[in-house]
């Protein structure tokens, strides 16, 4: 049981612990792979999939940590805001992933055919499975609790997702011809209309 957090309320944020897992796993990982139909990306992501795998299992540790010492505690009604964004998040990464179709990967690449995918969501936003993996990340740490826990997962998304989305923008202004310059200037890279 986490500490500050009844019963119901410790099988509410499991609940929605293992359905982010089970989504990541099944939305970024098997499904874009059978939708490629084993189409090759040439992976240019210059270690940044490793980075931020780290740095997700290393805040959430942290984010527990604060929370089961008690650190920089948050009002209990945070929890109920916090599951309510993990459930956001987890709703626009999937669906990003979906409207992306054949050309989301985990791995930064470009495979045959790439194109700049402009529709949806997209319309406003570059980078929106970070959007969604980033209020999951802050869902967590309200859930928890703790403000020291929600710095420290935007903290790690930041500095992580920062190099990332660099690694990712800088390959697709190389390969895809002046378009994805053209799309950066009508758009934003995590939250429409600000940043």
């Amino acid at each position: 049981m986490i500490p500050g957090l009844k019963s119901f309320e410790s099988l509410v944020f499991l609940l929605a612990i293992i359905l982010w897992i089970l989504t990541e796993y099944i939305g970024i990982t098997i499904i874009p792979y059978l939708r490629r139909h084993g189409t090759e990306i040439k992976k240019e992501d210059k270690g940044s999939r490793l980075l931020l795998s780290l740095s997700m299992y290393i805040s959430v540790i942290v984010a527990f940590y604060f929370t089961f010492h008690d650190i920089a505690p948050l009002p209990t009604w945070t929890f109920y805001l916090g599951i309510l964004l993990m459930i956001l998040g987890i709703f626009i990464r999937q669906w990003s992933i979906a409207v992306l179709g054949v050309f989301f990967s985990v791995d930064v690449g470009i495979q045959k055919g790439q194109e700049v995918v402009k529709r949806g969501p997209y319309k406003l936003v570059r980078h929106l499975s970070y959007t969604g993996l980033l209020l999951t990340l802050i869902g967590i740490g309200l859930a928890l609790q703790s403000w020291a826990a929600v710095i420290i997962m935007v903290l790690g998304f930041s500095l992580t997702f920062g190099y990332r989305i660099h690694i990712e923008e800088k390959l697709l202004i190389s390969k895809l011809n002046g378009e994805y310059i053209k799309y950066m200037a009508k758009t934003k890279r995590l939250i429409p209309y600000i940043f």
